[in-house]
């Protein structure tokens, strides 16, 4: 068993709306086998996997999957079930997985299984691929050291717990999210230019000079009490002997702490003696040069957090600690707290394991014990001086009885630091009487405050304070902008482009991905074919963007997935046979079932074509509440009538008018002779281009104004829309240079182009050589009744012996017309296209299609002419 393939679906795709992992396998002498057939396979792997008893069948039985393997099942889906049992004991859990035969390939298998964190699925597959090849091969399998590497990889991968309670409160909102990077967690919340940053609880907004404010504590607290915020007195030092002085003039017992430190690193507090002084001196300087001295401010440690000017929640903390059992040794009462799952390392989880380290028994010695004491039952035995959830410590929720005056002046904190997010530390016997009552300070301002006390308390009312958070950084805002998702298999670029011109002419900020590229405000970003997930990403990760029109091919979605949860507009403008039989997309079903995620994705309105079947099939996939409009350049088209006369909302082509229904009223849009994109209305697939650019634009909430607007100002030509009906004049000759490479658009292209002019119609056409024969043919079919002349040249083989698909082509076209002198076989693109002009005079139309670019045609040309190559070129720079 071997893996052949693997790819990342990273956003919504064929098979779920989850990012997933798609494996292509080789069962190899596997193939065939049960694992009811293996001898002692399903104890063995049941043994080291005891959780794949709780793997449910697709009819929801707990424990069905062990069912299903002592009934017998092959071994890809034990592959998949056991990838999906491998992530979830080293990261967060994943439930859906889906295991297909290859079509045509024996053997072969499609696996996909849900992931959590990416850089744990590829691994837990490798591992699952190998833990039942060995096991079915009656192998020893070592599985802990494999299992290990694998929870150090969900550890260094996770999200952590204030980063989730965030994003936990944004997908809440429905506000969406994406990491920017796997090594990080930095994310962006929104689109666009509503887009906000999020790191843990600093925000894009958080202001660096606020933190750098909040990093030093002698600086914070000189501006606390400026604002009139109790803290309490003291100095920064940066000797021993300093400290004892300070703490001499202080009178009272001190706190020590670093100047620059985090998470209660090197505090030590209730010090007395100058021995006391110089010890914790000794162990905050472990942490910073500079160190601070301040009157120890006796009572309860409080966490008050502020967001986005208000109060989150408040949690009175406890230090780490154990509680005596009157048998048990502290040693042992640690290790027994320690076994709760509640605690883990650093903040991966809600509480903090509990360490018996140096610091630790130096509190043990104030109080009396060593580790291997034992307490009396019942009583609390302090393990840190300060009450951090890093260091182990335990809280409780207090946010209702604070009084209105301390949370005024928690804000108030805040606001003089600068920052949006605050955890304000206090200090003082009882929050809930007033801080001048009792002597309570202020004594420190946190950027960046950790929020699993708030969200988890040990005792109290969870608090989300990821809500409050979100509430602060976005208002009322979800952070989307809208997005208009245009798939099919012809016109997707130019509609993509007519939609964002119209935008554009609206005053929108627009970005756009086309198989030209990526642009923003009509700035080219990125040059190439930009029709997938991360140049859909580029766009709405852009801040200057108001709006996002954003092609999407069939490559991009089976590659990738989306890279949006969801758009508001989806455009399906056609499905027509083009790259079958690649990437397990077998039959014309298949594809309309990949174009049919683009459909499923939209929130608002789902654009399609009343006049293919398979668009309007995707009505059902539609989700609830989104809007279906049609278009239809045939006004009597049974679907769109019905569908008006329900008071449903569409566009047609009638009277060489387009009109927009819009439920009961019908109203002429624009004549398409004032469209340059339509040729004067003989580039009708331009007019159903247009119909469908008007149709998202009515569903996106453009006025008709603006729509006609767009659409009477939008021009097709080699600058704005490369190789897509790009007209040129080679002393008479009409040429039109079009990416057409599929029998659909060469129908279409040809009835453009014979339209023009009365002459004679000559054509160079190919295709890429890995379509199908039949897809081959049927062009050579198309072409050959389309066109007078033809002259078939290689573009790409692809797999195919050079020459392969041209033969293809031209066998197709000699089924219409018959073996005839109007055919000719010129494998070389820039002979084939000299050779067609060389047909032409005139008053001729000649079509160069399927070319990779116009430079080809221009190169061809300058041979023989170049003062005609000379003023093409003038005319697309």
């Amino acid at each position: 068993m071997h893996i052949l393939e693997q790819r990342f679906l990273r956003g919504p795709n064929l098979h779920a709306d989850t990012p997933c992992l798609l494996s292509v396998i080789d069962l190899e002498d596997l193939y065939g086998v049960s694992s009811k057939d293996i001898p002692g396979f399903n104890e063995a792997l049941l043994a080291m996997l005891p959780s794949l008893h709780g793997q449910l069948l697709p009819t929801g039985q707990p424990g069905g999957f062990a069912q299903r393997l002592r009934a017998g099942t092959y071994l890809a889906r034990v592959v998949e079930h056991v990838t999906l049992t491998l992530q979830s004991m080293a990261g967060p859990t994943v439930v859906y997985g889906r295991t297909r035969p290859s079509a045509g390939r024996p053997g072969q298998f499609r696996i996909v299984v849900q992931y959590a964190i990416e850089k744990l699925a590829e691994p837990s597959f490798q591992l699952a691929v190998d833990l039942v090849t060995a096991l079915a091969l009656g192998e020893e399998f070592d599985i802990d050291a494999r299992l290990k590497e694998l929870r150090s990889i969900g550890s260094r991968y996770a999200i952590g717990t204030s980063t989730a309670a965030v994003l936990a409160a944004a997908h809440e909102r429905g506000i969406p999210t994406s990491r920017i990077t796997e090594d990080a967690n930095l994310f962006q919340l929104g689109w666009g230019s509503k887009q906000k940053r999020l790191q843990a609880t600093t925000t894009g907004d958080t202001s660096y000079v606020a933190v750098k404010i909040a990093s030093d504590k002698q600086l914070t607290k000189a501006l606390l009490q400026e604002a009139g915020v109790p803290v309490p007195e003291g100095a920064t030092v940066t000797t021993v002997e300093e400290a004892q002085r300070v703490a001499r003039r202080v009178g009272k017992p001190v706190a020590i702490k670093p100047l620059d430190g985090n998470q209660g690193k090197g505090v030590t507090t209730n010090c007395a003696t100058p021995e006391e002084v110089a010890k914790a001196f000794e162990f905050a300087r472990q942490y910073g040069r500079k160190i601070i001295v301040e009157r120890f401010v006796e009572g309860r440690d409080y966490r008050v957090l502020v967001a986005g000017g208000r109060i989150a929640a408040a949690s009175f903390r406890r230090p780490a600690h154990v509680i005596g059992d009157g048998v048990s040794t502290i040693i042992e009462l640690v290790e027994i707290e320690n076994q709760n799952p509640a605690r883990g390392s650093g903040h991966s989880n809600v509480l903090t394991r509990l360490a018996l380290d140096a610091h630790a028994e130096d509190m043990l010695r104030r109080q009396g014990y060593v580790p291997d004491a034992v307490p009396a039952a019942g009583v609390c035995v302090e393990l840190r001086s300060n009450a951090n959830l890093s260091t182990g410590g335990t809280a409780e929720d207090v946010t209702d009885t604070l009084p209105e005056s301390t949370r005024a002046l928690c804000v108030r904190a805040a606001n003089k630091i600068g920052l949006d997010v605050a955890g304000i530390d206090i200090v003082c016997q009882d929050i809930s009487v007033l801080l001048d009552e009792q002597g309570g300070a202020v004594i420190e301002v946190n950027a960046a405050p950790g929020i699993r006390m708030h969200q988890h308390p040990s005792k109290g009312e969870p608090r989300d304070a990821g809500e409050a958070i979100v509430d602060g950084l976005m208002g009322p805002s979800n952070g989307r902008i809208p997005v208009v998702a245009v798939t099919g298999t012809n016109g997707k670029t130019t509609t993509t482009l007519m939609i964002a011109h119209a935008a554009r002419v609206a005053g929108l900020g627009t970005g756009v991905t086309t198989t030209e590229g990526v642009f923003v405000n009509g700035k080219r970003l990125v040059k190439g074919d930009c029709t997938g997930y991360w140049s859909a990403r580029t766009v709405l990760s852009a801040p200057d963007v108001d709006f996002a029109v954003l092609e999407t091919a069939r490559g991009g979605i089976l590659k990738r997935g989306l890279a949006f949860d969801q758009c508001d507009v989806g455009v399906v403008l056609n499905v027509s046979p083009d790259h079958l039989g690649l990437d397990g997309v077998e039959t014309i079903e298949d594809l309309a079932q990949v174009k049919a995620v683009v459909a499923s994705s939209a929130s608002r309105a789902v654009v399609l074509n009343a006049e293919d079947a398979l668009c309007v099939s995707m009505v059902r996939r539609a989700k609830p509440g989104a809007e279906v409009v049609f278009f239809s350049m045939e006004p009597e088209n049974p679907i769109l009538l019905k569908h008006i006369e329900d008071g449903g909302r569409g566009t047609y082509f009638q009277d060489n008018a387009i009109v927009i229904a819009d439920g009961s009223r019908q109203q002429e849009l624009m004549r398409v002779e004032s469209m340059p994109s339509s040729y004067g209305g003989r580039a009708r697939y331009n007019i159903a281009n247009a119909l469908s650019a008007a149709a998202a634009l009515m569903a996106s909430g453009f006025s008709n104004t603006q729509i006609a607007a767009g659409l009477s100002t939008f021009v097709s030509d080699s600058k704005t829309n490369p190789l897509r009906t790009n007209v040129f004049d080679v002393r008479g000759v009409t040429v039109i240079v079009d990416y057409a490479h599929n029998a659909a658009a060469y129908a279409a292209l040809a009835e453009m182009a014979r339209a023009l002019l009365p002459g004679q119609l000559v054509g160079i056409v190919t295709a890429p050589g890995d379509r199908r024969d039949s897809d081959l043919i049927q062009i050579g079919e198309v072409c050959g009744e389309g066109f007078d002349e033809l002259v078939v040249y290689e573009s790409q083989s692809r797999g195919r012996p050079v020459g392969g698909a041209v033969d293809l082509i031209i066998q197709g076209a000699e089924n219409v017309v018959g073996p005839s002198d109007t055919l000719h076989r010129e494998i070389e693109v820039d002979k084939a296209i000299r050779y067609g002009l060389s047909l032409c005079t005139a008053g001729d139309v000649l079509v160069f299609a399927c070319g990779s670019s116009l430079q080809v045609f221009i190169d061809a040309l300058r041979v023989d002419d170049p003062e005609s190559a000379d003023r093409i070129t003038a005319q697309t720079a």
